[in-house]
Protein backbone atom coordinates (compact mmCIF):
# COMPACT_ATOMS: atom_id res chain seq x y z
CA UNK A 1 0.00 0.00 0.00
CA UNK A 2 1.15 3.25 -1.22
CA UNK A 3 0.90 5.97 1.64
CA UNK A 4 2.79 9.08 3.73
CA UNK A 5 2.06 8.69 7.47
CA UNK A 6 2.63 12.25 9.50
CA UNK A 7 3.41 11.95 12.98
CA UNK A 8 4.82 13.98 15.91
CA UNK A 9 1.91 16.45 16.28
CA UNK A 10 0.39 17.86 19.61
CA UNK A 11 -0.67 20.37 22.27
CA UNK A 12 2.35 22.52 22.76
CA UNK A 13 2.69 25.84 24.60
CA UNK A 14 2.97 29.49 22.52
CA UNK A 15 6.88 29.09 22.11
CA UNK A 16 7.55 25.68 22.25
CA UNK A 17 8.41 23.20 19.65
CA UNK A 18 7.82 20.17 17.77
CA UNK A 19 9.17 18.02 15.20
CA UNK A 20 6.90 16.39 12.34
CA UNK A 21 8.04 13.20 10.63
CA UNK A 22 6.99 12.01 7.15
CA UNK A 23 7.30 8.63 6.95
CA UNK A 24 6.10 6.90 3.25
CA UNK A 25 5.88 2.85 3.07
CA UNK A 26 5.20 1.75 0.03
CA UNK A 27 7.29 3.63 -2.50
CA UNK A 28 10.60 5.67 -2.45
CA UNK A 29 10.76 9.16 -1.34
CA UNK A 30 14.22 9.80 -3.33
CA UNK A 31 12.81 10.84 -6.15
CA UNK A 32 9.74 13.15 -5.20
CA UNK A 33 9.71 16.90 -3.49
CA UNK A 34 8.30 17.09 -0.59
CA UNK A 35 5.44 19.49 0.90
CA UNK A 36 4.21 20.20 4.17
CA UNK A 37 0.98 22.06 3.57
CA UNK A 38 -1.63 22.56 7.03
CA UNK A 39 -5.07 23.93 7.33
CA UNK A 40 -6.71 25.68 10.16
CA UNK A 41 -10.39 25.72 10.81
CA UNK A 42 -12.39 27.40 8.59
CA UNK A 43 -9.43 28.48 6.77
CA UNK A 44 -8.28 27.54 2.67
CA UNK A 45 -5.44 25.07 3.05
CA UNK A 46 -1.82 26.67 2.77
CA UNK A 47 1.57 25.89 1.62
CA UNK A 48 3.90 25.59 4.66
CA UNK A 49 7.13 24.52 3.03
CA UNK A 50 8.82 22.14 0.35
CA UNK A 51 11.88 20.82 -0.05
CA UNK A 52 12.97 18.67 -3.67
CA UNK A 53 14.56 15.33 -3.89
CA UNK A 54 17.75 15.76 -3.10
CA UNK A 55 17.43 18.33 -0.39
CA UNK A 56 19.14 20.94 -2.31
CA UNK A 57 16.68 23.48 -2.74
CA UNK A 58 13.62 24.70 -0.01
CA UNK A 59 11.37 27.09 0.09
CA UNK A 60 9.13 28.56 3.23
CA UNK A 61 6.09 30.41 3.80
CA UNK A 62 6.81 34.09 5.01
CA UNK A 63 4.76 33.67 7.94
CA UNK A 64 7.12 30.49 9.30
CA UNK A 65 10.45 31.64 7.34
CA UNK A 66 13.08 31.79 10.43
CA UNK A 67 10.98 29.36 12.56
CA UNK A 68 10.42 26.09 10.81
CA UNK A 69 13.33 23.95 9.31
CA UNK A 70 12.20 21.61 6.76
CA UNK A 71 14.92 18.31 5.96
CA UNK A 72 14.70 14.66 4.94
CA UNK A 73 16.40 11.86 5.17
CA UNK A 74 16.13 9.62 2.21
CA UNK A 75 17.83 6.48 3.98
CA UNK A 76 15.15 6.35 6.46
CA UNK A 77 12.42 7.91 3.85
CA UNK A 78 11.45 10.27 5.74
CA UNK A 79 10.80 13.96 5.83
CA UNK A 80 10.45 16.18 9.04
CA UNK A 81 9.42 19.43 9.96
CA UNK A 82 11.19 20.90 12.79
CA UNK A 83 8.92 23.83 14.27
CA UNK A 84 9.75 26.38 16.90
CA UNK A 85 8.76 29.73 18.35
CA UNK A 86 5.65 27.74 17.53
CA UNK A 87 2.04 30.34 17.82
CA UNK A 88 -1.75 30.23 18.37
CA UNK A 89 -1.79 30.53 14.28
CA UNK A 90 0.10 27.86 13.56
CA UNK A 91 -2.55 26.03 15.38
CA UNK A 92 -4.05 23.19 12.22
CA UNK A 93 -3.78 20.04 11.14
CA UNK A 94 -0.56 19.98 9.22
CA UNK A 95 -0.26 17.01 5.64
CA UNK A 96 2.58 16.52 3.95
CA UNK A 97 2.57 15.30 -0.01
CA UNK A 98 5.51 14.16 -2.40
CA UNK A 99 5.12 15.05 -5.71
CA UNK A 100 7.89 15.30 -8.93
CA UNK A 101 8.14 18.25 -9.61
CA UNK A 102 9.35 20.85 -6.62
CA UNK A 103 8.06 24.19 -8.81
CA UNK A 104 5.12 23.05 -8.13
CA UNK A 105 4.93 21.68 -4.46
CA UNK A 106 4.46 25.13 -2.77
CA UNK A 107 0.62 25.92 -4.44
CA UNK A 108 0.20 21.93 -4.11
CA UNK A 109 -0.31 21.49 -7.47
CA UNK A 110 0.53 17.64 -9.04
CA UNK A 111 1.42 16.35 -6.04
CA UNK A 112 0.85 12.51 -6.15
CA UNK A 113 0.46 11.17 -2.50
CA UNK A 114 -1.09 12.54 0.63
CA UNK A 115 -1.03 11.85 3.86
CA UNK A 116 -3.86 12.09 5.98
CA UNK A 117 -2.73 14.90 8.87
CA UNK A 118 -1.58 15.31 12.34
CA UNK A 119 -2.93 17.81 14.63
CA UNK A 120 -0.75 20.32 15.76
CA UNK A 121 -2.27 22.96 19.04
CA UNK A 122 -0.34 25.73 20.05
CA UNK A 123 -2.21 27.29 23.20
CA UNK A 124 -1.76 28.21 26.91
Amino acid sequence: QLQLVESGGGLVQPGGSLRLSCAASGFTLDYHAIGWFRQAPGKEREGVSCISSTGGSTNYADSVKGRFTISRDNAKNTVYLQMNSLKPEDTAVYYCAAGVLFSKCDKGYDMDYWGKGTLVTVSS
